[in-house]
């Protein structure tokens, strides 16, 4: 099982995230995520023996007990890249209210996880959504210039749960079910 823990948006929030993905419809060498399954990855835990799911569901129900954060509400906006603008991999849209609480919740899930024997992270968390990944620079100048210009808000929504989601990879892009729920207390 492909496996990661995750905050979704809610449905009504996937129109929006299709219009802001529309101003970079002319941007040649973005992959597009599917807008009605955007979510925040709280950690990516790859492939997981079946077997392994009764202690990660433990480790993750303790992991949100651990991060006390009561249910909060994200305002999704604003954009960015990774790596960086010189050299793009994925542009996403960043969390404006709301990064504390996440940031709160993966530092747990972080240090249960990562106690069980999964890798760490390699890099900082950025609460994020993926709108895109780059497959080539053909469009690099047009994405540069849309996000140090664009300011998006998307909308906002409630926090009240943290999933942890299955990635099943088909012809069309990843298919997503939630496994297990974890909630905000």
């Amino acid at each position: 099982m492909r496996l990661f823990a995750s905050v979704d948006l809610p449905n009504d929030l996937a129109e929006p995230v299709a219009d802001l993905q529309d101003e970079f419809a002319d941007a040649s060498g973005l992959e597009f995520t599917d807008p009605t399954q955007a979510h925040v990855t709280m950690k990516f835990l790859g492939d997981v023996d079946e077997d392994r799911l009764p202690a990660l569901e433990r480790a993750l129900g303790a992991a949100v007990a651990d991060a006390a954060v009561d249910p909060f509400t994200v305002r999704y906006g604003g954009l960015g890249v990774f790596p960086s603008l010189e050299y793009i991999s994925v542009v996403w849209l960043g969390v404006a209210d709301g990064g504390e609480e996440l940031t709160r919740l993966h530092e747990a899930i972080e240090d249960r996880t990562t106690a069980m024997g999964f890798d760490p992270d390699d890099h900082d968390f950025t609460p994020h959504v993926t709108l895109a990944r780059m497959t080539h620079a053909g469009g690099k100048e047009l994405v540069q210039e849309l996000v140090e210009e664009r300011e998006p808000a998307i909308g906002e929504a409630r926090v009240d749960e943290v999933r942890l989601t299955e990635s099943t990879l088909t012809d069309e892009g990843p298919v997503y079910s939630t496994v297990a729920s974890f909630p905000l207390e």
